[in-house]
């Protein structure tokens, strides 16, 4: 979102949450980045930068663009994820003008807090009542990255009814958002499900949704060949 969708309260208040969370996500991280997932961390922010920076239209001057929230929260964990997002949206905006600067706070809040734990809450409930196999975590993941997309334009619709800057319906913003966004979490949910599902093929270790999938197996020991 660029500068000037939302009046000042209204960014203000986007920018206070948006900073409790970076706050709260700072002390989570502690708790995630172990040995596999530091690394990891940067690649996910690397990825989630490129697959951002493909933007499509939606009008008056907005776009939609992938989230990445729930591709990140899988591999890297909730507040890590949303760390990975944050550093995204700030390099976007101060260098490459993606993103105005006093919406920093509201693009934040919608993408990295909403898209992340919506996308996280969805896997995590599926996870929960499918079986502990590492094979359900890529299409629970795109299930959980498809309804993060449409809810962050949902709110975006309601921050917008509350301060936006021009007098346009609450229902007319809320159906052109949530309607090119429902398109858009068709794409991040195939993307999602591809990236996660080729590395649990080939490295599960690596991914932090695995964890109790993996911890579940039962343990095997090798015997020497005799």
């Amino acid at each position: 979102m660029p500068d000037g969708f939302l009046n000042a309260p209204t960014s203000l208040a986007t920018g206070a949450v948006a900073a409790a969370g970076l706050a709260l996500a700072l002390r989570g991280a502690r708790r995630e980045l172990d040995g596999p997932t530091a690394p990891m961390a940067g690649l996910v922010a690397t990825f989630v930068f490129a697959a951002q920076m493909l933007n499509f239209p939606v009008g008056a001057g907005t776009s939609g663009h992938l989230l990445g929230g729930a591709l990140a929260a899988v591999l890297v964990g909730p507040w890590t994820a949303v760390l990975c997002l944050s550093v995204v949206l700030i390099v976007q905006s101060l260098l490459f003008a993606d993103g105005g600067i006093t919406a920093l706070g509201t693009n934040i809040t919608l993408i990295s807090l909403v898209g992340v734990l919506v996308g996280w809450a969805v896997t995590r409930v599926l996870l929960a009542m499918l079986p502990k196999r590492v094979g359900v975590i890529a299409p629970a993941a795109a299930i959980g990255a498809f309804l993060s997309v449409p809810t962050a334009a949902g709110v975006f619709a309601a921050l917008y009814a509350l301060g936006g800057t021009a007098p346009l319906p609450f229902g007319s913003v809320l159906t052109a958002m949530v309607g090119w966004h429902v398109v858009i979490g068709l794409g991040e949910a195939a993307i999602t499900g591809l990236v996660v599902a080729s590395i649990v093929g080939v490295r599960p270790d690596l991914v932090y949704a695995a964890r109790p999938a993996l911890a579940a197996r039962p343990l095997q020991l090798a015997t020497a060949p005799r």
